[in-house]
């Protein structure tokens, strides 16, 4: 299967919608399915409106304060990264090209940077790496039995606007109890 086309060019061609934020050492990575269609026109992780991704943080004590989404380079100051499934198209989880998924790409970026805990920010993306490295992609919120190599794996809930009937705040408040816990 070769690298994804949109609108004429191959994806691997054009730069990140977003970019990755990560440096090694990390105490959790979260990685969504894609930017936004809100994210990407504004260059900014979770900037879409409704979206409980920054309040989370801050209510879990991931973070000391209210980030605002356009902070979101300032999150390794506090052991976290950011990361997306798909980073050259943007939009719905329902409006990717198909074949615009990278997880080698992914696993790739954890094995560099090696953080302690990958947190994949809804369903879609962990249904992508567990379909793709164990043939599985059922997947239930929580840490998971798999690791990549020493890290952690772990789903959690879209805080997205659009998946407000999948909201569970509990997930994250495991996530954040393990990761004060590391």
């Amino acid at each position: 299967m070769g690298p994804a086309r949109h609108q004429g060019r191959r994806l691997s061609d054009t730069l990140p919608v977003l970019p990755d934020i990560l440096e090694p050492g990390l105490d959790s990575v979260f990685c969504g399915s894609a930017a936004g269609t809100v994210s990407a026109r504004k260059g900014s992780y979770y900037a879409g409106p409704g979206n409980k991704f920054w309040p989370t943080l801050h209510a879990m004590g991931l973070t000391p304060r209210l980030l605002k989404p356009e902070e979101f380079r300032t999150l390794p100051d506090y052991g976290l990264g950011l990361t997306d499934m798909t980073k050259h198209a943007s939009g719905s989880d329902a409006s990717l090209p198909k074949d615009s998924d990278d997880p080698e790409a992914l696993r790739g970026k954890i094995e560099r940077y090696r953080p302690r805990l990958l947190a994949f920010v809804g369903k879609r993306a962990a249904q992508v790496w567990f379909s793709h490295f164990h043939g599985n992609a059922q997947v239930a919120y929580g840490l998971q039995e798999e690791t990549a190599d020493e890290t952690a794996l772990f789903v959690l809930p879209s805080p997205s606007g659009l998946a407000v009937r999948y909201w569970d705040e509990a997930p994250w408040r495991e996530l954040a109890a393990m990761v004060r816990g590391l």
